[in-house]
């Protein structure tokens, strides 16, 4: 089989490449991006054999005839790209959030109700062995219904949020669509039912300053004593700095902590909390999920998922292996991605996931600048 790729970035060539491990014949025929030259010549350094480059998905398309695409451009990118793949039929693998604004979401939403093509949004913890098991046992009933959800996602590497282009939130859409959209996925995929309403805050307390706009860490003053300074680091799998901009400038973006309670059809609601300065041992990513009969709780990062019963003494507790990429998710979603393309499967995270969390999260961030409650709909 032959795949395509718009938008050559770092996380989908880490797809690109777990999708070749599991099945070597798989070949990257084409690739569209605005920087085909830079790619071409940095891939001619230690590649043997070249895809072919293309300056548009539509020119591509018709002189390879790929049976998947995948989308890796910058986010703001994400809807429009997809809208016009989803035309072909063509199995699309899409990266998150599927749109970063309400405008873009609509029209990716009428593209996908036209042309209902096969999509693997780029969902991975939904699959992960560890949601798998928590999904197993809440649907053998032991802790009852799932009547309250508490989240949290500490997040241990939020400077790269603040270092990089994810600085633009014109880009990002802010950080519930980049990072709440995962989380918001998985406890739909757990809890099912329909959210309502939704309320949020955000704020603003550590990454912000006074340094001036476009200060690089390289050339600060204070780059061999800042606790946040990239000065001198190195990504591990090359040799590219792992951040350039001060986290502390006047022109640094995003919220570093925000809230969520989102409210279902039921009349439970869920409450979800995320932070962006935490630090080694705090990271924590994962929920509590209570029911009548018991309590479930989990954390990708200690592995574990612990089960409270509320009427006997006594602790289940479950440990898993999550040293994979995305806690074992990535390998999930690139054999299910290579199904998909062989018509052997459907899609395990598809655009209805995608097109719902982005909803959710576009409209916690509408709550957050506004303080009001926000319905769940298309208008």
């Amino acid at each position: 089989m032959k795949i395509a790729v718009i938008g050559y970035g770092r996380r989908i060539r880490n797809v690109i490449r777990e999708l070749i491990v599991q099945d070597p014949t798989l070949e990257l025929a084409a690739i569209v991006d605005v920087q085909n030259e830079a790619i071409k010549q940095a891939m001619t350094e230690r590649e043997d054999r070249l895809p072919e480059f293309y300056d548009t998905f539509a020119e591509m398309k018709e002189r390879v005839k790929p049976d998947g695409v995948l989308i890796g451009t910058r986010c703001s990118l994400h809807a429009r790209l997809a809208a016009e793949v989803l035309s072909s039929g063509i199995p699309l693998f899409l990266e998150k959030p599927v749109a970063t604004t309400l405008e873009d979401l609509k029209l990716l939403k009428q593209a996908y109700d036209r042309y209902p093509a096969e999509v693997v949004v780029s969902f991975p913890l939904r699959v992960t062995p560890m949601v798998s098991l928590v999904k197993e046992i809440l649907d053998s009933g032991k802790i009852g219904t799932v009547e309250h959800v508490q989240a949290v996602n500490n997040v241990p590497y939020g400077g790269v949020y603040y270092h990089h282009w994810y600085r633009d939130e014109n880009e990002t859409g802010g950080l519930f669509l980049q990072k709440a959209t995962h989380d918001f996925d998985y406890l739909q995929h757990l809890i099912g039912g329909h959210p309502t309403d939704v309320c949020a805050m955000v704020s603003k307390q550590i990454f912000r300053g006074d340094k001036p706009a476009g200060l690089k860490c390289a050339d600060c003053e204070e780059k061999l004593t800042c606790k946040e300074s990239t000065y001198g680091v190195v990504r591990s799998e090359d040799t590219t700095p792992a951040g350039e901009y001060c986290a502390f400038a006047v022109d640094t973006g995003n919220e570093d902590s925000g809230s969520a309670l989102i409210r279902y059809e039921s009349g439970m609601h869920v409450s979800y909390s995320q932070n962006f300065f935490a630090r080694r041992k705090a990271a924590s990513r994962g929920a509590r999920l209570l029911g009548y009969k018991g309590t479930l709780e989990f954390d990708f990062y200690t592995d574990e998922i612990k089960v409270f019963p509320h009427h006997s003494p006594h602790t289940e507790v479950y440990r898993m292996d999550g040293s994979e990429a995305h806690f074992g998710g990535d390998q999930v979603l690139a054999d299910n991605f290579l199904k998909v393309m062989r018509g052997e499967a459907r899609s395990s995270s598809d655009m209805n996931s995608g097109l719902l969390s982005a909803l959710v999260c576009l409209k916690a961030r509408e709550s957050s600048l506004t303080g009001t409650f926000q319905t769940v709909d298309w208008r």
